[in-house]
């Protein structure tokens, strides 16, 4: 099994999943004993959160490629930024070390093209909805993505930065969503995309009227693909 390194702590939940979903599913896979040959640099989000201006950016970009090039260096084959909206910087980090850098956006339209999805909702936090870095990838494998409500942005902002990355399930929040899937469905959607590694501890990708892609899931497989697989 190949070396797979995750840049993690954005936030320390969505961290979290990720290793605990590559270890399951190469335990599933190997079976017995085996767990993931991984790295792990769980960056302070303190430090990259809420991140705005041109220069804010900078810092971010900066501290991920240092990050992903200490993985690199720790003998990692390939990187996962563990967070949808710090694939922001995504092209700095992957310009900078010689491994392939998983892009999070790329592994969801990937598997809802293969499933024949061609139109979706993306929910996440404001930057992964409102700005095109994040909605081109995945309208390059075909999905079109509908338009986006700024009440919408407004309050998912809210409860991803305000709850969901302090560790907190509310149950309002869990009745919003749903809500808005409820809707989503109407406008005609195929499917929805949680755009944020943390929705998932509110939203029941296995109940609910419409396909959910699971952005965290989805991204932690392809990690395990890799891991299995000795694909350049």
């Amino acid at each position: 099994m190949r070396k797979l390194g995750l840049i993690g702590g954005m936030s320390w939940y969505s961290t979290e999943f990720y290793y605990r979903r590559i270890n399951k599913q190469v335990q599933r896979r190997v079976g017995g004993l085996c767990s993931a040959p991984m790295l792990v640099d769980n960056l302070n989000f303190c430090d990259l959160a809420r991140a705005t201006s041109e220069q804010d950016w900078d810092h971010v970009a900066e501290t991920l490629v240092t990050s992903a090039k200490r993985l690199e260096d720790g003998g990692a084959t390939a990187i996962l930024i563990g967070a949808n909206s710090m694939h922001k910087v995504h092209a700095q980090v992957a310009e900078a070390v010689s491994v392939k850098v998983i892009h999070i956006a790329d592994a969801v339209g990937q598997k809802m093209k293969a499933a024949g999805v061609k139109s979706a909702a993306l929910v996440g936090t404001r930057n992964v909805m409102a700005e095109n870095w994040y909605r081109q990838r995945l309208v390059k494998h075909g999905v079109t993505l509908l338009p986006w409500e700024a009440g919408d942005v407004d309050e998912l902002d809210r409860i991803i930065y305000d709850e969901l990355m302090a560790g907190q399930a509310v149950r309002n929040s869990e009745r919003t969503l749903k809500t808005l899937i409820t809707e989503i469905d109407k406008d005609g959607a195929d499917a929805v995309v949680l755009g944020c590694t943390e929705l998932g501890m509110i939203v029941d990708t296995k109940a609910n009227i419409l396909p959910i892609y699971d952005s965290a899931e989805i991204h932690a497989d392809a990690g395990v693909d890799w891991i299995m697989s000795d694909a350049p």
